[in-house]
């Protein structure tokens, strides 16, 4: 009889210390609160679980499935990572949350530390904010990103972590380190020597295909929407109706359309005048409008190399003054590009 007992009381205690893989268990305690329930929110799920006046909560989940869910006390949001069988523990300041500690602990629990580890550490290092970089100086930019590197390594390393969301972070992170790097120099130029009130550049007697030589400076007094393009470019002749229709549009306002195009020899048996000759056709064909000029050396002319130009379509939008609106203008097919028009025009 007492060995009975005693294996009666040995399987209570036994099953006591497991957690029931058919639900999770979710609590916590929240510091200077002011929340009345928070919720767990998943696709295709919602729990909303009561805050006790001394700021405690605790619930069962029976979540649809392991992976992203939501945790929102109506102020407050963090990403987490439940799984049925978890026994997570999530304790917080509600009115500190971003600036102070998040303490998750418990069974299943090292996946959400890492997801509130990784909002923290993005948002401190201005992960959010890839412009931040670009305006960094290449020496700066390398010795921060090399650091940037090494943290996320170290966080990646953490032991845990769900194999999907772990792989999916990796990924994330790789993409975010490429990108920034790639595009650097460009987008440095373009957001510091010509950025937004910065004078513009100046090309200087380019041929016009009414006749004569045109330069920056015939347009002073005016907004000056320029279309770098070729001939031979298939997005920038996609462009050319959708520029039509803007310069039509606009007709009679304050602004030039000015399209420059940087056809140049070596796409053309070597010589300047077939590429001249290439020019004239395709715009006597599309019948285009605007003031329609051709670069003096293609992209080694120095107005190009001087807006960092090695891709086209690309365009550009000077003030009256000859300062620069936007060095990376939207497209004529973007509507961005009439709401800027419109707040100026």
């Amino acid at each position: 009889m007492q060995k009975i007992i005693y294996l009666l009381v040995l399987v209570f205690l036994v099953s006591c210390g497991k957690q029931s893989k058919e639900y999770a268990k979710f609590s916590g305690l929240i510091s200077n609160n002011s929340a009345k329930e928070v919720s767990i929110i998943g696709k295709g799920y919602k729990k909303v679980i009561p805050v006790g006046t001394d700021g405690t909560f605790s619930d069962t989940l029976k979540v649809k499935a392991s992976g992203y869910h939501t945790f929102f006390d109506g102020k407050n949001k963090q990403v987490i990572f439940i799984s049925n069988g978890d026994n997570q523990n999530f304790n917080y300041d509600y009115k500190n949350f971003e600036s102070s500690a998040i303490d998750i602990s418990g069974l299943g629990s090292e996946t959400s530390d890492f997801l509130v580890k990784k909002t923290k550490f993005d948002l401190k290092e201005k992960m959010n904010n890839i412009n931040h970089f670009y305006k960094l100086k290449e020496d700066v930019f390398t010795t921060r990103i090399n650091f940037l590197e090494s943290e996320v390594k170290k966080m990646l390393s953490i032991k845990g972590i769900d194999s999907t969301i772990l792989d999916n972070q990796k990924t994330y992170y790789k993409n975010f380190f490429n990108k920034v790097k790639s595009k650097h120099k460009k987008e440095h130029l373009l957001t510091t020597s010509l950025g937004k009130g910065k004078l513009s550049p100046k090309f200087t007697d380019y041929l016009n295909y009414k006749g004569g030589k045109t330069s920056l400076k015939d347009f002073k007094g005016k907004y000056v929407y320029v279309d770098v393009w070729a001939t031979w470019c298939g997005p920038c002749k996609q462009q050319i109706p959708y520029l039509a229709k803007i310069e039509k549009e606009y007709h009679g306002k304050n602004i030039e359309f000015v399209s420059i195009s940087v056809d140049d020899a070596r796409r053309n048996q070597g010589s300047w005048d077939k590429a001249k000759d290439k020019w004239r056709k395709m715009i006597a064909a599309k019948k285009m409008g605007g003031v329609q000029l051709f670069a003096d050396r293609g992209f080694q002319s120095e107005f190009i190399k001087a807006y960092g130009i090695n891709s086209i379509p690309r365009f550009l939008l000077i003030d009256p003054q000859g300062n620069i609106v936007n060095s990376n203008a939207p497209r004529p097919s973007q509507s961005q590009l009439k709401t800027l028009l419109d707040g100026l025009l």
